[in-house]
C-alpha cells in the first residue's frame, strides 16, 4: 500500500481550507477535482485538476484514482458509493463518514428525495453548515489518515 493521500470533490466543497491545514501538517498529498478552474495554494502538496464540464466527470476522475490508500471528500452519496467500493475511506464536508454500513440507506434515501422532488413535493435541503461540522471533519480526516496509515505498518 503506497502512502495515504487525500481526493476532493471541490466544486462545492465548503472544508478545501481544513484540508490545505491538515494536508501541511501531515505532509499529505491532496488533489483537488473540479470542473471549473478554483484556486488553490501554490504548494507541492496540493494538486489541482480541472476535468471537462461533463456530467459526473469530475465524479469519474475521482472514482477511477479511488482506492485503499485515499481518503475521498465529498458530499455525493453515488460518488461515496462508487469510491467505497474503491476500498477507499469516505467522509463528507460534515465529517460523517460513509461507510460499507452506511451507504445503501443512504442511497436509498437520497432515491426516495429524488422522487418526491420530481413529484413536486417541496422538500427542505440539508441544515447550514456549522462550525460543528467544521470541527467533526478535521476529527473523520485526521482519524481516517491515522486509520490508512496503521493499515499499512
Amino acid at each position: 500500500m503506497t502512502d495515504p493521500r487525500i481526493l476532493v470533490d471541490a466544486d462545492a466543497c465548503p472544508v478545501k481550507d481544513q484540508i490545505y491545514k491538515v494536508a501541511y501538517r501531515t505532509g499529505v498529498p491532496v488533489t483537488i477535482v473540479s470542473n471549473s478552474h478554483l484556486r488553490v495554494p501554490d504548494h507541492p502538496l496540493i494538486t489541482r485538476i480541472v476535468v471537462s464540464d461533463g456530467f459526473d466527470a469530475a465524479d469519474d476522475w475521482i472514482a477511477e484514482k479511488a482506492a485503499a490508500d485515499a481518503v475521498v471528500v465529498t458530499a455525493d452519496i453515488l460518488l461515496a458509493d462508487r469510491c467505497l467500493k474503491a476500498g477507499a475511506a469516505v467522509i463528507g464536508p460534515n465529517g460523517r463518514p460513509f461507510t460499507n454500513a452506511s451507504i445503501g440507506a443512504a442511497v436509498a434515501t437520497r432515491a426516495i428525495m429524488a422522487d418526491l422532488r420530481a413529484g413536486g413535493d417541496v422538500i427542505g435541503g440539508p441544515a447550514p453548515f456549522s462550525k460543528v461540522d467544521r470541527s467533526r471533519f478535521l476529527s473523520a480526516l485526521d482519524e481516517a489518515l491515522g486509520r490508512i496509515r496503521r493499515q499499512r505498518g
